[in-house]
């Protein structure tokens, strides 16, 4: 491409690399950043411009070689290479357990736990009564059966890891009967044949998606059969003309055949919902009461700690799995461990647990306290957009989220916002981009605000962040 005298000169007036990162690290806030992230948002942004020099139209390419415009590239740039990418956001969606945004926030006590042991060594694997090598798996095995009343338990990093390594230890080379209508799929694609084929077990589905009976699992029981695995579907539920067969019908099958009998419960949950006027969701003691031979759910879904896969099961069972070359590749860190330990010894007092866990407690969170922020939120928001706008309280549902008990819609009081003049998906776009970012709804062509999933210390910068849309200073 011929390159004409007016671009060749203003290619010989950009500023040089030296000439930048001297004029930058004058200034005190560059000083401490590394000069190679420097100069890497140097080049990057002086490529550009010779890009949009040997591109554009005599018009702007001047622009190109303005030392405050190019200044400012290149410190914008310098802020979001030092800027983290996993970052803080505030979940306005009412959706308490989701899995875009993280899924369960933790308790303050495991805050503070992990912040110990990730500042110190710890006793990971080392049996200080005895000054021996110890697993790791003892240090939440104890909590775990007095909370559910099974003999064993241990912990891998997911509850599909949890599912994997069972099914392998278990049941490779043989037949797993399950039901046709419990073959779920757990989100992210990943689906209950395709981690038993990867295990090495054979999927052999009986009954149909709507209706299994207990003498389909008789009729498919043979000499090749090693399982029978009943799937709790949590993520969704079929209803109508239906009949499904009782986790209790199938540990009697398991006893009556001689064959181990495993649960997946998903989104296990150590609490009652019934008890506190919502849904009734079967909790991980009531499949350990019923006999159930080995027990896997998530540690970061209703249970509301870290992310976990928990196994439990009867002591012989268990050690099996933990023999497993599996189970080193699928074991939790420390960091972990610590969450989940913290989580659990709120499990002993049930009212607290209800109160310090932010799961359980913004799933279970009385219509007052929610209509309360609410109302709050609607006050600033108010007095801030004034006439350029309407802020109004909704009587709208919140989710429980993460899978979880799906046909339950939580009464929640929202705040809707029209702003004159500004789209929703505007304001949406907008609030998305700010810091932190705020990741709400649309509804009716209205900005939802679901309080329910709204932190009190978030509600100050909920309404910084209208500040900011109000001045036309949201983020590209």
């Amino acid at each position: 491409m011929q390159i004409d005298k007016q671009r060749k000169t203003l290619l010989r007036q950009l500023p040089g690399i030296d000439k930048l990162l001297e004029i930058i690290k004058q200034e005190s806030e560059w000083q401490e950043i590394p000069n190679s992230v420097i100069l890497n948002a140097i080049r990057i942004t002086l490529d550009k411009a010779r890009s949009k020099i040997l591109e554009g139209n005599h018009q702007d390419i001047v622009q190109q070689i303005d030392s405050n415009k190019l200044l400012f590239q290149i410190k914008d740039r310098i802020k979001k290479a030092n800027t983290p990418n996993l970052i803080t956001v505030i979940n306005a969606t009412g959706v308490v357990v989701h899995t875009n945004l993280g899924r369960s926030l933790l308790a303050e006590s495991a805050l503070n736990h992990i912040c110990d042991i990730s500042r110190r060594y710890s006793n990971l694997e080392l049996d200080l009564k005895k000054g021996i090598r110890g697993s790791r798996y003892s240090l939440i095995e104890d909590l775990l059966c007095e909370i559910t009343g099974a003999e064993a338990a241990m912990v891998v990093n997911n509850n599909a890891g949890a599912v994997l390594l069972c099914l392998d230890t278990m049941a490779r080379g043989k037949e797993v009967i399950v039901s046709r209508g419990e073959l779920v799929e757990i989100g992210g694609a990943f689906r209950i044949p395709d981690v038993m084929t990867k295990s090495g077990a054979k999927l052999k589905e009986v009954g149909t998606t709507n209706r299994t009976y207990q003498n389909d699992y008789e009729n498919a029981i043979d000499e090749h059969t090693g399982l029978l695995l009943k799937v709790h579907t949590s993520n969704y539920s079929i209803i109508g003309f239906t009949t499904a067969v009782s986790l209790s019908q199938i540990v009697a099958l398991g006893q009556k055949h001689h064959l181990p009998v495993m649960e997946d419960l998903g989104s296990g949950t150590f609490i009652d919902f019934l008890r506190y006027g919502l849904a009734k969701e079967p909790t991980v003691q009531e499949s350990v009461a019923a006999g159930v031979n080995l027990i896997t759910f998530s540690g970061d879904k209703l249970l509301g700690g870290p992310q976990a896969g928990i196994i439990l099961g009867q002591k012989e069972i268990i050690a099996k799995i933990k023999s497993n070359p599996l189970t080193r590749a699928l074991r939790i860190d420390k960091l972990t461990l610590a969450a989940l330990e913290s989580t659990l010894r709120l499990y002993r007092d049930e009212a607290l647990a209800i109160q310090y866990i932010p799961t359980l407690a913004m799933i279970t969170a009385p219509f007052e306290i929610i209509q309360a922020k609410a109302e709050k939120i609607k006050t600033d928001l108010s007095q801030l957009i004034n006439d350029k706008g309407k802020i109004v309280l909704l009587d709208l549902t919140s989710r429980v989220g993460g899978g979880a008990l799906p046909l339950l819609n939580l009464p929640s009081k929202c705040v809707g916002v029209t702003i004159f003049g500004i789209s929703a998906n505007t304001i949406e776009r907008s609030l998305r981009r700010q810091s932190p970012a705020i990741i709400g709804r649309i509804e009716t062509d209205q900005y939802i605000l679901d309080p329910r999933t709204i932190q009190d210390d978030e509600i100050p910068m909920i309404k910084k962040a209208f500040v900011q849309l109000l001045n036309n200073k949201a983020p590209n």
